[in-house]
């Protein structure tokens, strides 16, 4: 048996839980998620909880038991929480600004780079080095933090460029005369 697939995810007051075949709804107070799964899987929910089971121990089923729970378990937070992922930008000149819904990033281009974020997941810009991205969809979150650190990584000589909050950058040594 999956040791997270079989683990029950606990609905915290406030969220709502819907299955229909296999579509699952999930509305809280932050907003609402819906996902489709595999219909090999049997999704039950409770008053309080929600259960994921499968019908064989098949290395597909194994597979997909683990991952739907993990997928469910991260609706129910996001709904209920919501995700962010902090960035920081390291490097002299740089910095990040909002104009209306859009992120103006100058990270040393020619041209200041402009980021749009889609809808349900806002852009925060606390001070001019650092950026919160938040939302209902944790793989939404983390894919435009991603897209936002693409646009300058960090480079492992002066350590300059966008990296994650806490984020660990090996320095290497540069070129040496003779």
């Amino acid at each position: 048996m999956s040791r997270i697939g079989k683990k029950p995810i606990e609905i915290p007051s406030g969220v709502t839980v819907t299955v229909e075949k296999n579509t699952v709804t999930v509305k809280g107070p932050k907003g609402s998620l819906t996902r489709t799964f595999n219909p090999d899987l049997n999704i039950e929910v409770g008053e309080k909880e929600i259960i994921v089971t499968r019908p064989s121990d098949s290395k597909e089923h194994r597979a997909l038991h683990g991952t739907t729970r993990a997928l469910l378990a991260n609706m129910v937070e996001g709904v209920s929480k919501g995700f962010e992922k902090s960035l920081e930008l390291i490097g002299v000149g740089y910095r990040a600004q909002k104009q209306g819904k859009k992120l103006v990033l100058n990270v040393g281009y020619s041209h200041p780079v402009e980021i749009e974020p889609e809808e349900g997941i806002e852009i925060e810009v606390p001070s001019n080095t650092k950026i919160v991205v938040k939302g209902v969809s944790k793989e939404r979150v983390g894919a435009l933090a991603a897209n936002i650190r693409d646009v300058r990584p960090p480079e492992p000589y002066k350590g300059k460029g966008i990296r994650y909050e806490g984020e660990y950058v090996r320095r290497k040594e540069g070129k040496t005369g003779k």
